[in-house]
């Protein structure tokens, strides 16, 4: 029976070696390597049934190993070599020191890393210094034979590794061709290692334990998620699993990286995974520069700003819309791209998604599943003046934006801005069909009619613009600027750079900011930016104004649809 055989194996080797265990450092056996916890755990305790001293120990970067001992040196040569005939341990098992491992998970509980062979006892005398020589690795022939039993996915690992210590340029493709083992014989001279052009076991494990060493820390850990039906490697020391919010899985900060992950799990098909596309552009997790790719059925987004990479990775299945986003620290780019490669290739599709009905979290309107809403660092009013989608509105909506939007979605860029009189004018980047178009009134204005002001008073979250009427006071400004029209009014922020209407549907203004002069106004007090003055603006960007008779006074419902169907809502983004 082989136990019985690998203990009376194991006895001889205690009764032979001991004597000189006192003179030998400590050292492991390593017999295999599993980059799932699970799975290691589980080859763990098959060789535990086989041989004594089984232990498993994390090796970092998601990678654990299974080892045999502590045991002097020379035992460890020894037991090498009898369970290497024996055929127990892998042919390529070697000798590994205590440095190369890290948390042990085998057995439960164990902590054996500190624990050292048997010593002599402290009154002996002192054996004189021995001076051993590190046991041979593998010939290049051995080498050689060893490394035609990998795989593709295998040798093109290794190839990453070479190109990523900076000594192999050439394709990932898994030859081993003239570039690939200059690469290795350049990575060997640095190392230290006889220059061979191909590497042994040993050299391997060493060259993909340093690749794989920017991850260490992360805790990568494989994460099955039942619910979400996702199992994949997590950064488990980076975060943790807080709430289901349907589609989303959150995965948020609980370490010091500020990090998040998000897996995502739904039913649907190439409508929702296309819904779901656009969804994400609109979250504050994902910047809205970087790129994107949609495909038929899957796509990846990419954003990114001086604070934070996004990236998500979707793909529609048999019916289920799976995939995950990361939000990384920017500045941290290898580990980044290193960590979502990993979490990529563990990425598997489990049965079941995250039903509709899950939530754990709060519910708001500026909330998409959990998550925040991009929000505009402002947004006020303006209103159409052709029929190509040109807009006039406040120059207080338009300064120090990096972007500018005309109803949240549609890009403008900015064309002319009066600082003077307090006003700008937009142009679509793609073309527009405004409802209505703003036609300036041919009139004077009368004193103490009745006007009215479009706007999007709450900035937007009512999705439409706003009526607010009034009264005429006065047309000149308080110090007597000509430009200027004095309204009684009560209005907020955001209406300003809405159109001021006659009753007749022509414009006779603009509506300014509350604050003028730095002074903030009293309620009910509000200024326009006359029509004369407007038309000059227009004519600064090379455009008439459209003129109107507006003598006649329309019914307040066509005055209305006039006056909201020119508004449109203009945002400022950081």
């Amino acid at each position: 029976m082989i136990i019985r055989k690998l203990a009376l194996v194991w006895a001889v080797l205690v009764m032979t070696v001991g004597v000189v265990r006192a003179q030998t450092e400590t050292v492991w056996i390593q017999v295999e390597a599993q980059p799932s916890l699970a799975t290691a755990t589980q080859r763990a305790q098959d060789y535990a049934a086989e041989l004594p001293d089984v232990n498993g120990f994390s090796l970092g970067g998601g990678w654990y190993g299974i080892a045999l001992g502590p045991y002097a040196r020379s035992d460890a040569e020894q037991v090498l070599r009898v369970y290497r005939a024996e055929g127990v341990i892998p042919r390529d098992s070697y000798i590994a020191l205590p440095s190369s491992f890290r948390q042990q998970f085998w057995p439960v509980g164990a902590n054996v890393l500190d624990r050292g062979v048997v010593q002599a006892p402290a009154t002996a005398t002192p054996a004189a210094p021995v001076i051993e020589t590190p046991p041979a690795d593998e010939t290049p022939a051995q080498a050689q034979r060893s490394e035609r039993e990998l795989s593709r996915a295998e040798r093109e690992a290794l190839q990453v590794a070479l190109q990523w210590a900076g000594t192999y340029q050439g394709g990932i493709d898994g030859a081993f061709g003239r570039g690939t083992r200059n690469a290795m014989a350049a990575w060997q001279e640095r190392k230290g290692f006889d220059v061979t052009g191909i590497l042994t076991t040993k050299q391997r494990a060493v060259l993909l334990q340093d690749y794989n060493s920017v991850l260490d820390g992360l805790g990568l850990d494989t994460v099955r998620d039942d619910t979400a039906g996702i199992e994949m490697l997590l950064p488990t020391n980076v975060v943790s699993f807080e709430k289901y919010e349907y589609p989303f899985a959150h995965y948020t900060r609980s370490g010091d990286i500020d990090a998040t992950v998000l897996l995502i799990s739904q039913a649907g098909d190439q409508t929702t995974l296309f819904g779901l596309y656009d969804i994400m552009q609109t979250l504050d997790v994902v910047p809205l520069d970087g790129p994107r790719d949609r495909k038929n059925s899957s796509f990846v987004l990419v954003g990114e700003d001086a604070n934070r990479v996004s990236e998500t990775r979707v793909a529609l299945e048999d019916g289920m819309i799976k995939g995950f986003t990361l939000v990384w620290p920017s500045g941290d780019e290898e580990r980044r791209t290193r960590l979502i490669d990993q979490m990529e290739q563990s990425f598997t599709r489990l049965a079941g998604v995250i039903p509709p009905e899950a939530s754990t979290g709060e519910q708001a309107i500026d909330l998409v599943a959990g998550l925040q809403v991009r929000k505009p660092r402002l947004s006020r009013s303006g209103f159409f003046v052709d029929r190509r989608g040109t807009v006039i509105t406040t120059a207080e909506a338009v300064q120090n934006c990096t972007r500018l939007t005309l109803d949240t979605e549609t890009e403008a860029e900015l064309t002319v801005v009066d600082a003077a009189r307090g006003a700008a004018v937009l142009k679509p980047k793609t073309a527009l069909d405004p409802l209505a178009v703003a036609r300036f009134s041919d009139r004077a204005p009368r004193l103490n009619s009745e006007v009215a002001a479009a706007g999007y008073s709450f900035e937007g979250v009512l999705g439409a613009p706003s009526m607010t009427f009034g009264t005429l006071n006065d047309l000149k400004g308080l110090a007597g600027e000509p430009d200027l029209a004095r309204i009684a009014m009560d209005t907020l922020p955001g209406d300003a750079g809405g159109p001021v209407l006659d009753a007749g549907g022509g414009v006779l203004g603009m509506l300014l900011p509350e604050t003028q002069s730095g002074r903030a106004l009293p309620a009910g007090v509000r200024f326009a930016l006359d029509r004369e003055a407007l038309q000059d603006v227009l004519a600064q960007a090379g455009m008439a104004a459209g003129i109107t008779n507006s003598s006649t006074p329309i019914d307040p419902i066509d005055l209305t649809g006039e006056a909201t169907g020119m508004t449109v809502l203009v945002s400022c983004w950081d």
